[in-house]
Parts: C-alpha cells; structure tokens; sequence
C-alpha cells in the first residue's frame, strides 16, 4: 500500500493545481488498489484440463467422476469434450492435435494399442518417476504392462477388457460335456453338439479383415505357442510354424462347417447376435456382450458361461487384453492438474462407483470381489481370471501399420484366397521390413 502511494504522489507532483492533483491522485490511488486486489484474484481463476472421449463413454465421466473431482479440486475444471463413436476417427483426432504442435488436451484417453505409437512419437509425458511400485500394486499386472513403451510408464488403466469364450452351459451339461480346456475340445465338443442338432453352428470368432480381426488373432496365436513381434528384439514369428497352425485351426473351423462360411466378414456384434439367438454353442467376444446375453428379452439369458482363452493341447492361451488408460500430453501447461486429475480418476472410489454406473471391466484387483459389484455384476470373479491370463498385441510403434499387415494377410488365408504358409510368410516379410525401416528412423 505504500508504495501505491508513493506512485500516487509522485504522478500527483507533476500536475500544478493541487485540486485537479488530489483528484486525479485518489483515483489512480484506487486505480492501483483494485489492481493490486485483482491480480490475485485472477491467478485464482480455476484451471481447465480438457479431455477427448468416445460418444458412448461421455455420460459415465460427466454424471459421476467430473463433478466429485471438481468437488474435491476447487481449482481445477475438468472438460470432458465429446469425440466420435469410432474409436479410429478418435485417434485420428489426437494425432492431428498432436502435429499441429500445440494440442488442445491435457490429458489424452488412450486405447491400449495407441500407447506405443504416441510415446515414441513424443507426444506424452513420461510417468515413470510419478508412480511408485507401491502406487501400481493394487492394480492388474496386464494393465500396467499396457501402459508401458520401451519399460518407460506412459499410460495408468482406467477401465480393462480381454477377450473370452462364452459357451452354452444348458447344452454342455445336457451332453454330460465340462467346458473346454483346449481348441481340440471346441472342435470335439462343437461337432457332437452339431450332429444332435443342439445347434446349428459350433464357435463363432471375427474374420473381417479389421482391429478385432488382429485381436482374435493374438489369442489363437498365443494358443498355439506363437508370437507375432517381440517388442523386446523385434522378431517376427509370423512365418514359424505355430502361426502356421494357428492359422489352419481357423481354416479348418470353417471348412468342417463348425463356424459359418460368413464368419470373415463377422465383426463382434455379428456374432454375438447369432449367439445370443441361441444358433451356436462358443463365442469369442468381449466382457460387454455378457450384459446383453443375460438381458431379460435374451433367449440364452441364464445359460451362458465363461472362462479366459483356451489354447491348444500342451500350450498356455491368453485373452488379448483391452481397455483404456490416461496419460498427460506433453504440451499441457497444467501437468500437475493433469496428473492430480489422473490420480483421482485411477482411484479405487472412482473406478468401483464407474464400475457400477456403465459396467466397466476394472482395473484394480480388489474391485472384481468388491461386494457391491459381485452383488451387481455375479460373473466378475470370474471376468478376473480372464483379465489376469492377458496377452498384450505387440507394443511397438509402428503398431497400427503392423496390424494392417496382418489384417490383409490372414484375410487372405481365411478367405483361401492364398494358403495358411503363402499368407503368414508374405505377413512376416512385409512386418520385418517394417520393424526395420523403424530402425533406421
């Protein structure tokens, strides 16, 4: 205040009538009081922190975790903007913001395969030093995985998915059948039931050349002891002869009249519909087709069971893991907020009440045998043991060109338009050539 004043005379000094002085003294004297009072106030003003989302995963963010985070962070606005219902079109959205240099978004909700493209491309900040072993203990091994690039922490998981296989229970036990434990046994099991004419069509699974494609892929390649790209060494396994064979049982599927002729243009609403009409005995899909089996108008509602990806006798399976994590772009001018913010949104009372509202598969271990969930949602005890025999697509950063491949390829072998050996050995020999113009970048 003194020194407003000091200011105010010395301006006043310099005007000869002392009335018009006094005058114009008080009011730069308030002039400079409201100044010193605002500044302040305006660097108290709230800081927004945007976030892209899908359409369908908007309303769960903005009835819950936005206003109770807002609620418990006065200085801090969350703005969840609404992107499109195609997930592709939302990554298109992010990498545009990203090479226009100056992205709009603090923070960036990340589909799991997206991760390693947009840490190598040096779009996000690195988290590593953020979050100690004890801070991700509570949470799904898998998950954490998936948010890691080159052992550096990029992304934490706000809601999980893995692939399952849904069978019909009512017909299996009907048949005096446990659940299959290996492909073999979905062969063996499927035509039996076939030939009773339990049903028309034994193991339903997506063969349209997209994403899904490459994650049902994963899943029967893990089966059968193959691997598709090492992150760690780069090497392809695409031509070894477990993929070879991972490709023939799909083939086979279809040529035995186990799977329909359609099943490589099915995507997973295809065929979770021609399950759910009671047509098939197996499905491979997703967690969220469980709600819709057992919904009340569902014709299979109550006769429906499920178990984690099976793999060929003597192999371990895994069920290609999903889901959705947050990271920090690297442009934000708030990373703190943004961090704040995702350590609240990662949180066990976010994540369970989320859980509850839109049911999301969880991240955090403790959530899946939580007793309002399970009271809830009776199969995710269950669903945990799918999440837990995760198996990641390769984390690398040429990952979407690397699936592209693959699509086309294993297309082409589905669709006997080349053999299961051309195919896998044209895949491996474009994908290396891939990996090792990555190198050389």
């Amino acid at each position: 205040m003194l020194f407003l004043s000091a200011i105010a005379r010395f301006l006043t000094s310099r005007i000869p009538s002392p009335t018009v002085s006094r005058r114009i003294g008080w009011v730069i004297l308030c002039l400079l009081t409201a100044l010193l009072v605002a500044i302040p106030v305006l660097s108290q003003q709230p800081v927004t922190l945007k976030l892209l989302m899908s359409a369908p995963d908007v309303p769960p963010w903005t009835n819950y975790l936005v206003k109770e985070f807002e609620a418990q962070n006065p200085g801090i606005r969350l703005q969840v903007i609404e992107g499109p219902n195609n997930v592709s079109l939302l990554e298109d959205l992010y990498t545009t913001a990203f090479l226009l240099g100056d992205s709009p978004y603090d923070l960036v909700n990340m589909d799991i395969v997206w991760t390693p493209k947009f840490a190598a491309a040096g779009w996000l900040k690195d988290l590593t030093d953020e979050f100690s072993e004890q801070d991700l203990a509570p949470f799904s091994p898998s998950a954490i995985a998936g948010g890691r690039y080159q052992n550096r922490l990029y992304r934490l998981p706000t809601r999980s998915d893995a692939g399952m296989l849904y069978y019909r229970k009512d017909l299996l036990q009907a048949a005096g059948f446990e659940p299959p434990k290996t492909f073999e046994d979905v062969e063996r099991i499927a035509k039996a039931l076939q030939q009773n004419q339990a049903v028309r069509w034994g193991y339903l699974w997506q063969g349209k050349q997209y994403e899904g494609a490459s994650a049902m892929f994963v899943e029967v390649l893990k089966g059968f002891g193959g691997f598709w790209v090492n992150p760690d060494t780069l090497e392809v396994g695409l031509d070894q002869p477990e993929a070879i064979r991972a490709v023939e049982f799909l083939r086979n599927t279809v040529s035995q009249g186990i799977s329909p002729p359609g099943v490589t243009t099915y995507v997973e609403e295809d065929t979770r519909r021609i399950f759910q009409n009671g047509e098939a005995a197996f499905l491979r899909n997703w967690p969220y087709a469980w709600s819709l089996l057992n919904a009340d108008n569902s014709p299979v509602k109550g006769k429906v069971g499920i178990i984690p990806m099976i793999p060929a006798a003597g192999q371990s399976g895994g069920s290609c893991l999903g889901g959705w994590g947050l990271g920090i772009a690297k442009t934000s001018k708030h990373p703190q907020e943004a961090l704040k913010a995702i350590r609240f949104l990662i949180g066990e009372t976010a994540q369970r009440q989320v859980v509850l509202d839109a049911g999301y598969v969880p991240t955090r271990e403790a959530l899946f045998n939580n007793t309002a969930i399970v009271a809830k949602y009776s199969h995710y005890p269950d669903l945990q043991k799918v999440v837990k025999n995760g198996v990641l697509r390769p984390p690398i950063a040429q990952y979407a060109q690397a699936s592209d491949i693959l699509q086309r390829y294993l297309s082409a072998a589905l669709t006997n338009q080349e053999s299961s050996e051309q195919a896998m050995k044209g895949a491996a020999a474009e994908t290396r050539r891939l990996v090792a113009a990555g190198r050389k970048a």
